[in-house]
Formats: C-alpha cells, structure tokens, sequence
C-alpha cells in the first residue's frame, strides 16, 4: 500500500551536533529547527503535508559533516539540509552540497567572503555585528583592546577586520593570541595572566565553546572588574552564560543582531513557545532564533513552489519577506544573505541582555565588505 500524495512529507535533512565542542550552540540550533517544523506541522503543514526532519549529529567533527552531508543528500534524497555552524563544517559541507545540487540554509554569524549558488546565509555578516562593536569599545571603554580567538578560520577572519577597524578609529590592538578549540586549563590560564599584565581597556573574543566557557570562568576567578573591563563577543550568548554561572557574566558584551530580552509581539510569542517545549528556564539567543526563522522562510517558499527542488526553493525564498522574532528579515537577492539589526547588549545579573544601542533599521549585508567604509561611525545610526 502506498502513501498517498497528499499524506507524503515533506523531508528535510538537519545537520546540527548534540553533542562535541560546540554541543550547547548547535543544541540550540536544533531545537530552533525543531520548534519552527512543529509549529509549521501543527497549523497543518505545508499544502497539508508535514516537514519532517531526519537528523543527523556530526558530534562537531568536520569528517562526520562531510559523510553526514553526503548521506543525506545521496541516502536520504533529501534536497535541503538546515545545519552547520562552525565555518569549519560549513566549508567542510560545502563541496558536497555543491556536487549533489543541494540547498544548505546556514544560521551562523560568520566571517563573509563566501558566496554559493547551493547556501543561503541568515545569521549575521560582519558589518551586521563587528562595525558596531568597535564603536562602543572604543567610546566605552578605552583604545587598548586584547584580541582572544579559538584557532580557526571564524576567529582569525572576524579578528582581522576587527583590527582594521580599530585601528583605523585610533585604537590599539595591544596583543591577539589564538587558543585551540580543544585548549587546557593551563593555557587559558595563561592568557588570563596575560592579560592582567598588559592591563587592556577591554578583550574582544572570538573563542567558541568550552575553551569560551572556562575563559569567562577564569577571567572572573582572577578578579576583573567586568563592568569596567569587560570581553567583548559576536558568539556568547544567554543560554552558554547561563552555563558558565550568570554571576560570573554580568558586564560582559555581546554584538548581536538578536536577543531574547527584545519586546516586539512575535519575538514574544518566540520566547513564550520556546520555553513551553524546552523547559520554562530556557533562553533564546542568537543560535536558536535565526534557526528558527530560517525554516519559516523556507515554508513561505515551499508554499509557493509546492516542491524541494533547490532551485525553485532558492529562487522563491529570496523574495520573501518574514516579520519575526526581533527583525522583519529578507533576502539580498545579490548576496544571498538577510537584513538583519545591528545592536549591542550588556550581560546583566539575571544572565540576559540589556540592550545598549540598535541601528534604527536592518541593515543590508555586506559579507565581502565593498559597501561599508571602515571609518564610518555606527554608534550614531
């Protein structure tokens, strides 16, 4: 007995780790993926047919995104695969989605200078997040930053351009040192002790993960004022400080193009549905929300095209326009990236964010940076 057209779901592959260094993001990640698909399932589905996920957890090794990929697209015949967060998966996926005419919707912030046919970016560029960060250290708190970042691309790309800009604003860089995703207690330890040394205004960190959390755990240990000299990021968000201890956060500041203390009415209904399925101590953050909205954009484009087929999703979901949780987000047909808001918050006692500053409006993505001078303020925008 066959199923019947109308009853066949729709299958979509989801590429995100449950477990491995990068566990606590890429979780959230999933259940932002899983939350949207339920939602969509529970209102009926698409043209009546449901979404259904298969998973897959690559464990945060490039090898297993690789195979994993491969897999699903080959295996499972799955056409579209939400997943990856590292650069290092996405590059490591990338080549195979290409090879099997795929369609990868990637929800990480990210270092830009990439552009595919087969990827459609939703998490933040760097002029989306960085621009304005540099901004703030710089009139907050002082010229002298200390640069921190976990070993690979991400880091070293977004650290970069974070020099340019502050040292084109006057600032000084006055040391960046690079930690392996995999560091000891040893080696945090002395970087912490390095930086009581050159005694910097503020660090700006691109490290991810454990490493992350046990340089925040031992950067209060050593008795910092945070409030004064705090680690600025593009990456730690409320649920890993939730993990590391609220207590030891509060000060800290996070770029980010979402959080989950917005007050607009759908990121409110956002967070009430996210604690409903997850526990009501859950928080959203900047991993969960762009997942979410991600698979909401491709249900608007399945709508139109009643099929999976990669290039008729890509083309649809690259006009459609999607009023969610904290931005009203699009497509930049041209770079295959979303609008999305500049703005900075500072951890607060409880473990969210009090926003500091928003741009007024989203601001169109600029992932190989040829729009956005580096001597243009944002504090101001």
């Amino acid at each position: 007995m066959t199923q019947h057209q109308d009853t066949i779901p729709w299958r979509v592959g989801v590429l995100f780790s449950k477990s491995g260094v990068t566990e606590i993001t890429e979780t959230e990640h999933l259940r932002g993926t899983l939350l949207a698909i339920e939602e969509i399932n529970a209102d009926g589905g698409v043209e009546g047919r449901p979404i259904e996920p298969v998973i897959y957890d690559p464990q945060a090794d490039s090898a297993k995104y690789r195979r994993m990929a491969r897999d699903l697209l080959a295996e499972e015949e799955v056409n579209v695969i939400f997943g990856c967060s590292m650069s290092a998966s996405r590059k490591a996926v990338l080549p195979i989605v290409e090879r099997h005419n795929g369609l990868l919707f990637y929800p990480s912030m990210y270092e830009g200078f990439e552009y595919s046919e087969n990827v459609l970016y939703t998490g933040a560029t760097l002029n989306q997040n960085t621009f304005a960060l540099a901004d703030y250290l710089l009139q907050t708190h002082g010229k002298k930053i200390y640069f921190v970042g976990s070993d690979y691309i991400y880091p070293r790309e977004s650290n970069r351009v974070m020099r340019d800009l502050i040292e084109a604003k006057g600032g000084d860089v006055v040391s960046e040192t690079y930690l392996p995703l995999d560091a000891d207690a040893k080696s945090i330890s002395g970087l912490v002790e390095d930086i009581r040394r050159i005694e910097p205004d503020a660090v700006f960190s691109t490290m991810i993960g454990r490493t992350a959390r046990d340089f925040y755990t031992l950067y209060d240990a050593a008795g910092f004022d945070r409030h004064r000299h705090p680690i600025a990021s593009l990456t730690m968000a409320e649920t890993e400080i939730g993990v590391i201890g609220a207590d030891k956060c509060d000060g800290h500041i996070l770029a980010a193009t979402y959080f989950h203390t917005l007050q607009d009415e759908p990121n409110k209904r956002f967070v009430s549905a996210y604690r409903k399925r997850y526990g009501s101590d859950a928080t959203t953050s900047i991993w969960s929300q762009p997942a979410y909205i991600q698979v909401l954009l491709f249900a608007q484009a399945l709508t139109r095209t009643g099929t999976t087929d990669p290039a008729k999703i890509s083309t649809a979901v690259l006009s459609e326009k999607l009023v969610g949780p904290g931005d009203t987000v699009s497509f930049d047909a041209e770079t295959r990236h979303v609008f999305l808001t500049p703005r900075l918050g500072v951890a607060r006692k409880d473990g969210l964010f009090d926003i500091k500053w928003e741009a007024s409006s989203p601001v169109r993505p600029d992932p190989y940076l040829v729009m956005t001078r580096f001597e243009e303020t944002w504090m101001s925008a």
